[in-house]
């Protein structure tokens, strides 16, 4: 498949004219955040020719009568029911509704932190590169004690693994990175988000992306910020959905998994085997080891960036980390039991 390769705009506001756009954020219960970003988006929304699409899955804080009455005012704005409550059927949605209008979508998270030109620069990135998927950088940043010391572990090679879109990187192709922008054509061309994954349906669809020729852009020129879990049962249960996507992932294209995914899969076993202790103390080796390196890692980053959450970073990471392995492993657990011959059927010939 070839791409197209468009002129770059000469200035900010050409998109408005070589690339219709639409911005979709899906939400549940955003009410304390969702007015700002709408108001945060109107002025681009304007300039640039962009239809904002708000996918609520249901709310029931007052989130719906905040986009209501925004859209009075703002005829952009609408409101669009997102039944299944997942990000991935919010888009869906939205590109079902009103692709034809457009030729870019552009993905906001409405809990997530954005600078006022990062629709200008996604669609300059877009029109210059010609690439069908311009993502993004994470910078994750937290307010609470929690919350700063998961950002610090998000935000490092503990928590990340060395992840270009965790860490930042220059401009680049790559095979995947965090949602941004993305060509409605090609976008439709692959059936859209995988309703199934409730967690890495982003690097799903990047997956189909690649294999049939589209390409994708990690840009350099703007980055979204990241609000991470405020407690640690609410970390542990969105990295466990993390660790059961990627496996699902795995699953489904028969892919192979990096050294810093496969690293981390070792922890459920290692945490696991500390109950065989009662035979051999060695058995708790595994365990002391990996969470000596995480609460050291930890306190290396308190010392050398002078941060006073690092030593509690530490902490974090293992929950990350756990919670992960263990999602991963039974994912893989409950694909083994649907297997024909576990079930006792026979595959017919």
């Amino acid at each position: 498949m070839s791409t197209e390769i468009l002129d770059r705009p000469e200035t900010l506001a050409q998109p408005a004219v070589s690339g219709r756009c639409m911005v979709v954020i899906p939400c549940l219960n955003e009410v304390d955040h969702i007015g700002d970003l709408i108001d945060q988006l109107l002025e681009p929304s304007e300039r640039l020719g962009m239809k904002i699409v708000v996918a609520d899955g249901g709310s029931t804080d007052g989130t719906r009568a905040t986009v209501r009455e925004i859209a009075v005012a703002a005829p952009r704005v609408v409101l669009l029911d997102n039944p299944r409550r997942l990000q991935s059927a919010a888009l869906n949605l939205a590109v079902a509704e009103y692709g034809h209008e457009v030729d870019y979508l552009i993905r906001i998270d409405a809990h997530g932190g954005y600078p006022d030109d990062y629709c200008d620069q996604l669609l300059e990135d877009a029109h210059e590169t010609g690439a069908d998927s311009v993502v993004v950088s994470m910078a994750t940043m937290g307010f609470g004690p929690f919350q700063k010391a998961t950002a610090a572990a998000q935000n490092s090679r503990l928590g990340n693994g060395g992840s270009p879109h965790r860490e930042g990187a220059s401009g680049h192709w790559t095979d995947h990175g965090h949602h941004a922008l993305m060509r409605v054509e090609a976008f439709r061309a692959v059936g859209g988000y995988d309703e199934s994954f409730s967690h890495n349906e982003d690097a799903e669809l990047d997956h189909r992306l690649a294999a049939a020729g589209y390409r994708i852009w990690m840009t350099d020129k703007t980055v979204m910020t990241y609000y991470p879990r405020a407690t640690a049962a609410a970390l542990f249960r969105q990295y466990l959905g993390y660790g059961r996507g990627r496996a699902k992932n795995i699953l489904k294209h028969g892919t192979q998994l990096k050294p810093r995914q496969a690293i981390p899969l070792l922890v459920l076993p290692a945490v696991a085997g500390m109950s065989l202790a009662v035979l051999s103390t060695t058995a708790l080796v595994p365990a002391f080891l990996w969470a000596a390196a995480c609460l050291g890692y930890g306190a290396w980053m308190a010392v050398s960036q002078r941060n006073p959450h690092g030593a509690l970073a530490g902490v974090s990471a293992m929950i990350m980390h756990l919670a992960w392995s263990t999602g991963f492993w039974l994912e893989y657990l409950k694909a083994w039991r649907q297997q024909p011959w576990k079930r006792g059927g026979v595959q017919a010939s």
